[in-house]
């Protein structure tokens, strides 16, 4: 069977995202291997305490690399924080990333002639409209969607959230756990529901051209191996 182009193999994406680290900080790729090894000599000095060497290094090695893909995919995260801050688009590829029943339009839902975006998500805590752009823009385009989503989403409740480095907004690196932390208010069937709802109000606007590459998505990085 032929392979996916789509989806590149576990050993093919460890790489992609250590290109990705490498560029944003230099330093991080050293500091994953420093975490492996360190973790392998401290395993190593309790073997010879405890007089047991070789037990502590068979235990040692998957907790080495436990703690390396860990501090590997934090790594990854800032990098992608660190590449996407800035560039057009940037907020609707963080939704992108986030995991759970999480339902991000494709397509900005308003747009206005400085290129300043508002995205739509539906999820537990109802409809949340995200802007990117500065606030004293940003502000009548949520106005405007929040009352297009109320007239279909009746009893639905609606946020805004402006992401942005201004006054009042949530930087890019915390909106995910910003959107995270709304209260759940709505059932798995009912955010299913009013997705659908949505998709009939979003009007056909392109995403704006610019640096931002088509599936800015970062690599995802594999899953960490369970210490036995």
């Amino acid at each position: 069977m032929a392979k996916d182009p789509a989806n590149p193999g576990r050993i093919k994406q460890i790489r992609m995202v250590a290109q990705i680290i490498k560029k944003a900080n230099p330093k991080g790729m050293p500091i994953v291997y420093g975490s492996v090894v360190g973790v392998l000599v401290l395993a190593v000095v309790l073997g010879l305490l405890l007089n047991s060497v070789v037990y502590a290094v068979i235990l040692g090695i998957p907790v080495a690399l436990l703690v390396g893909m860990i501090v590997f995919g934090q790594l990854a995260q800032k990098a992608q924080f660190s590449l996407l801050h800035g560039q057009p688009g940037a907020t609707y590829a963080i939704l992108q990333g986030m995991r759970g029943n999480w339902y991000v339009e494709e397509k900005p839902v308003a747009v206005n002639r400085e290129q300043d975006l508002v995205f739509r998500v539906v999820g537990f805590p109802g409809v949340i409209l995200v802007s990117e752009g500065p606030g004293n823009r940003v502000q009548r385009m949520l106005v405007a969607e929040k009352k297009r989503v109320q007239r279909v989403a009746i009893d639905v409740p609606v946020y805004d959230v402006q992401c942005g480095d201004g006054e009042g907004q949530v930087p890019i690196a915390k909106l995910q756990r910003h959107l995270m932390k709304l209260p759940r208010n709505l059932k798995k069937p009912a955010v299913s529901e009013i997705n659908n709802r949505m998709r009939a109000l979003t009007p056909s606007i392109p995403m704006p051209k610019g640096p931002m590459p088509k599936g800015a998505r970062m690599p995802k990085t594999p899953k960490a191996p369970k210490a036995r």
